[in-house]
């Protein structure tokens, strides 16, 4: 078959890219539609902001990706019930079958007291604005000299890096619901925080959970080694700033006066084992830490405003797939339907496992492609649907003018890199719409 069969791919993130060129490699016709204006989701706005060489090299397999003749690109433009077009109307167009990699752009809540406070936000919010991704770029931020990170993972690794070396911070604990050895992060992660650690404190944290480890049998060192292993790459410390963990701690409020956040008050955790899993049990015991800027890196969720069924910040899946691959569900519950990436399982893994996940999601709607018979709906008129639409829309040729015009003011700056920070900057350089 040539290009008989018609895909739409919504979300240009590494899943949906990768999962695009897998259907494009299978000869089928794809229609990769992304909200933002630039492809790459958390591979061009997740990545750490130093980590150009990393971030180059998978740009250069999209740049590969979004210029096969199979592939067309349109961008700024959302898709949900609240978006630019639904996934019903999407799926009116004809299409043999939708892949879903849109990510999980809502954001984990754990209803506590004074979450609106400003000084409260969520990780991802933060990557976000760092990474220059609009209307991220824009948000103002409260961060300030003291400032608490919940979770134990590599995100939580990245932005301690960013509120200190970029922000100012001064003090930056990282609370952390279990023990030392069940943090997340990576040696390669921690070596760019480590040598911030206070060692004196943190030898005074492992002497103060003893009894909690020692309980469920647990050596402290398994931790203490998992923690401290990066010490040997360690990268040089260049501001005065202090981290810290405080573990077996769990976040119950925010607190401060002026709707400006002043306290997080946490509760006390003793660990407990069961089929061979240690987790985390409150004992009522609560402190407060004084803090200007609290951080939850606790993972993320689907839109619910999407348009398909969602149970625990999950798109709910065939639990007794078709067409599943290495024994997974790819597909949603509606008709045609299947999700890869993070829109399959948030917050699992980063790259290598979104390109892996959406390659997996494409080798699925091919299995059920096999099935039917083609659509053979018209690309002209799917363009001419999409470019229809009230605001300008971007395709690939757009991309890599835009990619030039970045390289251009970078060079002309001196700077490893330069991102236009808004929409409209970017539209205007473009020639979309008129210069203020």
């Amino acid at each position: 078959m040539v290009n008989q069969y018609s895909v739409a791919v919504i979300g240009a993130g590494p899943a949906g890219i990768f999962g695009a060129r897998e259907l494009a490699n299978n000869n089928a016709h794809v229609t990769l539609i992304n909200r933002d204006i630039k492809a790459g989701g958390l591979a061009e706005y997740g990545i750490y902001l130093e980590k150009h060489t990393m971030k180059e090299g998978l740009r250069k397999q999209f740049r590969q990706a979004l210029g096969l003749s199979n592939i067309n690109y349109y961008g700024n433009v959302t898709v949900g019930l609240e978006g630019d077009l639904t996934l019903d109307q999407i799926r009116a167009l004809g299409f043999d079958a939708v892949l879903v990699s849109a990510g999980a752009q809502g954001t984990k809540s754990l209803g506590l007291p004074g979450e609106d406070l400003e000084g409260v936000y969520h990780a991802k919010d933060v990557v976000y604005h760092y990474n220059k991704l609009p209307p991220f770029s824009q948000r103002k931020f409260r961060f300030g000299k003291r400032c608490a990170i919940i979770g134990a993972g590599n995100v939580m690794v990245d932005i301690a890096r960013y509120l200190i070396t970029h922000q100012g911070a001064e003090e930056v604990t990282a609370v952390v619901r279990r023990g030392p050895a069940e943090v997340n992060f990576t040696r390669d992660e921690m070596k760019h925080l480590i040598g911030y650690l206070d060692l004196d404190e943190f030898e005074k944290e492992m002497k103060r959970i003893l009894p909690a480890l020692e309980a469920v049998r647990q050596d402290p060192q398994i931790g203490r080694n998992k923690i401290l292993e990066a010490q040997s790459k360690a990268d040089p410390k260049t501001k005065n700033a202090k981290f810290h963990f405080d573990f077996l701690a769990s976040p119950t409020g925010m607190s401060g006066a002026d709707g400006l956040l002043a306290k997080l008050e946490i509760e006390e955790n003793i660990l407990a084992e069961r089929d061979g899993k240690t987790s985390a049990k409150g004992t009522g015991e609560k402190r407060a830490l004084d803090v200007d800027t609290v951080i939850f890196a606790i993972g993320d969720q689907v839109d619910s405003r999407f348009g398909l069924p969602v149970e625990w910040g999950e798109f709910v899946k065939n639990k007794e797939p078709k067409f599943p691959v290495e024994g997974v569900s790819y597909e949603s519950l509606t008709e045609g339907v299947f999700v890869g990436g993070w829109s399959r399982k948030a917050s699992e893994g980063l790259v290598g496992y979104a390109r892996k996940d959406g390659t997996n999601a494409a080798r699925s709607v091919l299995q059920y492609l096999q099935g039917k018979a083609p659509s053979n709906i018209s690309a002209g008129m799917v363009d001419e649907k999409l470019k229809a639409l009230p605001k300008p829309v971007i395709t690939s040729e757009d991309l890599r003018r835009l990619e030039t015009l970045e390289a251009e003011e970078a060079a002309k700056r001196g700077l490893d890199e330069f991102k236009f920070a808004s929409n409209d900057e970017m539209l205007q350089a473009l020639g979309m719409v008129e210069t203020a």
